[in-house]
Protein backbone atom coordinates (compact mmCIF):
# COMPACT_ATOMS: atom_id res chain seq x y z
CA UNK A 1 0.00 0.00 0.00
CA UNK A 2 0.93 3.69 -0.08
CA UNK A 3 1.05 4.20 3.51
CA UNK A 4 -2.10 6.85 3.53
CA UNK A 5 -4.31 6.36 6.26
CA UNK A 6 -7.86 5.64 5.71
CA UNK A 7 -10.62 7.33 7.56
CA UNK A 8 -11.55 5.00 9.28
CA UNK A 9 -9.03 2.25 11.31
CA UNK A 10 -11.67 -0.51 10.85
CA UNK A 11 -12.78 -0.27 14.20
CA UNK A 12 -15.43 2.25 14.15
CA UNK A 13 -16.09 5.54 12.54
CA UNK A 14 -13.91 8.52 13.03
CA UNK A 15 -15.53 11.27 15.59
CA UNK A 16 -17.08 14.69 13.60
CA UNK A 17 -13.54 16.35 14.41
CA UNK A 18 -11.87 13.86 12.08
CA UNK A 19 -10.35 12.40 15.60
CA UNK A 20 -9.79 9.23 17.23
CA UNK A 21 -12.57 6.74 16.70
CA UNK A 22 -15.94 7.74 18.11
CA UNK A 23 -16.58 5.40 21.33
CA UNK A 24 -19.46 3.59 20.87
CA UNK A 25 -20.46 3.87 24.55
CA UNK A 26 -20.47 7.38 24.77
CA UNK A 27 -22.47 7.38 21.39
CA UNK A 28 -25.24 5.32 22.96
CA UNK A 29 -24.88 7.24 26.49
CA UNK A 30 -23.62 4.02 28.16
CA UNK A 31 -21.45 3.81 30.71
CA UNK A 32 -20.17 0.02 31.53
CA UNK A 33 -19.58 0.89 35.13
CA UNK A 34 -22.28 3.35 36.26
CA UNK A 35 -25.75 1.17 36.39
CA UNK A 36 -28.74 2.84 35.38
CA UNK A 37 -30.11 4.47 37.24
CA UNK A 38 -27.38 5.91 39.36
CA UNK A 39 -28.81 4.36 43.00
CA UNK A 40 -26.65 6.54 45.76
CA UNK A 41 -25.32 3.91 48.22
CA UNK A 42 -22.50 5.66 49.80
CA UNK A 43 -24.40 5.78 53.11
CA UNK A 44 -25.71 1.97 52.77
CA UNK A 45 -22.11 0.53 51.87
CA UNK A 46 -19.75 2.66 53.42
CA UNK A 47 -20.46 3.64 57.05
CA UNK A 48 -18.58 6.33 58.84
CA UNK A 49 -15.01 4.45 60.01
CA UNK A 50 -12.67 6.50 60.96
CA UNK A 51 -9.55 4.02 60.92
CA UNK A 52 -10.16 3.15 57.04
CA UNK A 53 -10.62 7.15 56.42
CA UNK A 54 -7.05 8.07 58.34
CA UNK A 55 -6.01 4.44 56.80
CA UNK A 56 -6.18 6.00 53.38
CA UNK A 57 -5.12 9.48 54.15
CA UNK A 58 -1.91 8.08 55.13
CA UNK A 59 -1.25 6.19 51.85
CA UNK A 60 -2.95 8.90 50.17
CA UNK A 61 0.66 11.20 51.90
CA UNK A 62 2.56 8.63 51.26
CA UNK A 63 2.15 7.54 47.92
CA UNK A 64 1.84 11.93 46.84
CA UNK A 65 5.34 12.84 44.84
CA UNK A 66 6.33 14.96 42.71
CA UNK A 67 5.12 13.41 39.06
CA UNK A 68 1.71 14.52 37.93
CA UNK A 69 0.61 10.89 38.26
CA UNK A 70 1.40 10.30 42.06
CA UNK A 71 -0.57 13.94 42.81
CA UNK A 72 -3.70 12.64 40.56
CA UNK A 73 -3.35 8.94 42.54
CA UNK A 74 -3.27 10.59 45.88
CA UNK A 75 -6.13 12.98 44.89
CA UNK A 76 -8.30 9.78 43.92
CA UNK A 77 -7.51 8.38 47.49
CA UNK A 78 -8.43 11.09 49.37
CA UNK A 79 -11.52 11.37 47.70
CA UNK A 80 -12.19 7.78 48.24
CA UNK A 81 -11.32 8.28 52.09
CA UNK A 82 -14.23 10.73 51.48
CA UNK A 83 -16.48 7.60 51.41
CA UNK A 84 -15.66 7.27 54.93
CA UNK A 85 -16.73 10.52 56.63
CA UNK A 86 -20.45 10.95 57.25
CA UNK A 87 -19.58 14.67 56.48
CA UNK A 88 -19.00 14.41 53.05
CA UNK A 89 -21.19 13.89 50.34
CA UNK A 90 -19.99 11.30 47.77
CA UNK A 91 -20.51 7.67 46.09
CA UNK A 92 -18.50 5.66 43.98
CA UNK A 93 -20.16 6.97 40.98
CA UNK A 94 -19.56 9.99 41.55
CA UNK A 95 -15.86 9.29 42.67
CA UNK A 96 -15.67 7.11 39.10
CA UNK A 97 -17.23 9.91 36.99
CA UNK A 98 -14.93 12.60 38.13
CA UNK A 99 -11.22 10.74 37.70
CA UNK A 100 -12.83 8.97 34.11
CA UNK A 101 -13.21 13.07 33.28
CA UNK A 102 -9.76 13.56 33.97
CA UNK A 103 -8.14 10.84 32.43
CA UNK A 104 -9.63 11.95 29.40
CA UNK A 105 -8.72 15.22 29.54
CA UNK A 106 -4.89 13.77 30.49
CA UNK A 107 -5.39 11.76 27.24
CA UNK A 108 -6.44 15.14 25.31
CA UNK A 109 -3.07 16.50 26.04
CA UNK A 110 -4.94 19.13 28.45
CA UNK A 111 -8.45 20.63 28.91
CA UNK A 112 -7.79 23.42 26.22
CA UNK A 113 -7.88 20.89 22.94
Amino acid sequence: MSGERSESDGDGERDATGGDPADPLDAAGVDPVVPDPVVDAADEAFPDDDEVRAFLREVAADVRGDSSESKQLSAILYRVSDLYDSEEQTSPEEIYLNVRHIMRIKEQGGIER
